[in-house]
């Protein structure tokens, strides 16, 4: 027992100066909180005013975010309405 404790010590100390270095993952750990300020940004005015000041439009970049949201939707469904038309009507074929 008292001759393998030096060699248990120096198998700990080879272990912890073996042990993998997570960059990545210390990096996500020590990334400073914002929830506090985004909440205060949030909850400013109060939570329930429905559409007179809706929360998905209170931060900075959320009116640019809706708007491309808004505009592939549009998009999208002028597409299926023109497709439907044309299937309804026979036009737009490929010959």
């Amino acid at each position: 027992m008292i001759g393998s404790a030096p060699r248990i010590a120096a198998r700990n100390v080879a272990s912890i100066n073996k042990q993998q270095k997570r960059r990545i993952v210390q990096w996500l750990t020590d990334y400073p909180d914002r929830v506090n300020e985004i909440k205060k940004i949030q909850n400013a005015g109060g939570t329930c005013q429905g559409e007179a000041n809706p929360t998905w439009l209170k931060q900075d970049g959320d009116m640019l975010t809706a708007g491309v949201g808004l505009a592939i939707v549009g998009f999208g469904a002028v597409n299926c309405a023109v497709a439907h038309y044309r299937l309804a009507t026979g036009t737009g074929k490929m010959d």
